[in-house]
């Protein structure tokens, strides 16, 4: 199997940006996921998407000079999950979103990237659950549409407390919002409690994927205590045509308990992992 291995910038926050980039070089990974978060200290969504272009530009020359790939960019571009979700349903937080999707899609081109991540979207409390699914299928339709006309993949990560939590929710939106692919982490659904079986059938929607240990109970666990057969998943992407790439994605924040892994240890193991399995499919 042609395995792509990347590794997140934010699996690394405690470090200067540059030198988390310079151990991602070192780790021989040869890609990097970059998080382009509101309020953090490595690529700050304010700062990056003031002047996208230029933004962009700084960004490659520092890709560019350690030899790095560009596997994906994650944008959140506030600090919390509901004013630039993509189903907001006041006008002008929408408006705003769709500006920031925007600049994010110059953004990425200016830093030689053609693959953009975002969040699905949340349940608005003022809202029924099926308007907010349907908002949101709608909302994601145009964005994946207008990131196809840039050149570039747009994806979201179906992820705890979203608008599709759930497998079957995930399904029915990737076939709700045509164009529509996934940045798929195993370990959201695996943290509560869903077979890897019943999360197959997404594969074939992914364009992107995270890789890190999960068990029933913890959405981030070490690998001794993985329960995600990742050896079986990497044999079905293979057998379906899969060529993106598997990002090593621990991270390390207090939500769901994310801060008590040792990530430098941890992404070790998973890549030489990875890199063993796939040698052998």
């Amino acid at each position: 199997m042609d395995l792509k291995l990347a590794c997140a910038n934010f699996t690394f926050p405690l470090l200067p940006f540059e030198p988390v980039l310079d151990l991602i070089r070192a780790l021989d990974v040869s890609a990097v996921d970059l998080g382009v978060f509101e309020g953090t200290d490595h690529l700050n969504a304010s700062t990056e998407l003031a002047d996208p272009e230029s933004g962009g530009g700084r960004l490659k020359e520092k890709l560019d000079e350690r030899g790095l790939l560009l596997a994906d960019i994650f944008i959140v571009a506030a600090l919390d999950r509901e004013t630039i979700a993509p189903n907001n349903p006041d006008p002008a937080d929408n408006r705003r979103s769709r500006e920031l999707f925007e600049r994010g899609l110059d953004y990425i081109s200016a830093a030689g990237g053609d693959h953009l991540t975002q969040l699905p979207g949340v349940n608005f409390e003022s809202e029924s659950a099926e308007d907010n699914f349907n908002r949101a299928a709608e909302e994601l339709a145009w964005r994946s549409r207008r990131a196809s006309e840039r050149g570039i993949v747009f994806k979201v990560e179906p992820h705890l407390g979203s608008v599709i939590e759930t497998p079957e929710l995930a399904l029915r939106m990737a076939e709700a919002a045509p164009g529509l692919t996934y940045a798929l982490d195993y370990a959201h659904f695996t943290k509560a409690g869903y077979p890897d079986s019943a999360v197959d059938p997404l594969l074939g929607h992914a364009s992107h994927f995270h890789v890190r240990g999960a068990c029933e109970g913890y959405l981030q666990a070490p690998f001794d205590k993985n329960t995600i057969d990742f050896k079986r998943i990497l044999e079905l992407m293979n057998e379906q045509g899969y060529d993106g790439y598997q990002c090593l994605e621990y991270v390390w924040i207090e939500w769901e308990h994310c801060n008590e892994c040792d990530n430098l240890s941890e992404t070790i193991r998973f890549r030489d992992y990875l890199r063993n399995v796939g040698a052998e499919i």
